[in-house]
């Protein structure tokens, strides 16, 4: 485990953790963060992805408006990361970053991308923008149904809470009439079940979309 730097293609450079696995490896992941910061719990996430054999790395999304940024889960924390992901950050500066961390993935084998809340969207915005993609885990993405209109250019999966409120079922089904194709899975729990530091975490759901997930990335990255 380890701190590290990144060069975006404008030549910002920004920090990222990773994490590099004991034995044989079976690719890469890059961990998008919530809107908290690249914190304890991210950090643990590439941590778990490192101990189920990939290359893991998740960049600091944050460097560019508040460099070394790690916010706690309330209210506080989730108002000041919604300004900073929603209202400060430029979208094409972010997903450029997000690239020049899939592209330094790349040197450990083919790339999966795996984000939560607000790394949910970013998620499928990489998986439908991004370039060195082979698949995708997009975790209860706040305004991903809002983007239906993209079209993925890797395979992808996509989790969703049926107690989101963030995130609507009647949004998902709309996103849904779109992309009937796409594997979809829902869960009985509430917005942020996978974080073990935040009240909505859903043990039981948290394990079946990881292995769903880890499923998922054993058949396209290997």
């Amino acid at each position: 485990m380890a701190q590290i730097t990144l060069t975006s293609g404008d030549g910002f450079t920004f920090n990222a953790y990773e994490a590099i696995p004991k034995g044989a490896r079976r690719g890469a992941v890059v961990v998008i963060q919530e809107v908290f910061g690249v914190n304890r719990h991210i950090r643990a996430v590439v941590d778990g992805y490192a101990a189920a054999g990939y290359y893991a790395i998740a960049p600091a999304l944050f460097d560019r408006v508040a460099p070394g940024l790690e916010l706690g889960y309330d209210m506080d924390g989730l108002d000041q990361g919604v300004e900073i992901a929603f209202s400060k950050l430029q979208m094409p500066q972010t997903l450029a970053d997000l690239q020049a961390a899939i592209d330094h993935a790349t040197k450990r084998g083919k790339v999966g991308v795996v984000g939560y809340c607000w790394g949910g969207l970013l998620t499928w915005l990489a998986a439908c923008n991004l370039d060195r993609i082979s698949a995708a885990s997009s975790y209860y993405g706040g305004g991903v149904p809002d983007q239906a209109e993209l079209q993925p250019r890797c395979p992808i999966i996509l989790h969703f809470a049926l107690e989101d409120a963030y995130i609507p079922m009647d949004s998902v089904r709309k996103f849904l009439s779109r992309h009937a194709e796409l594997p979809v899975y829902t869960y009985p729990a509430d917005h942020g079940f996978n974080c073990d530091e935040r009240d909505s975490y859903d043990a039981a759901s948290a394990t079946l979309a990881k292995e769903r997930t880890l499923e998922f990335f054993a058949r396209h990255l290997q």
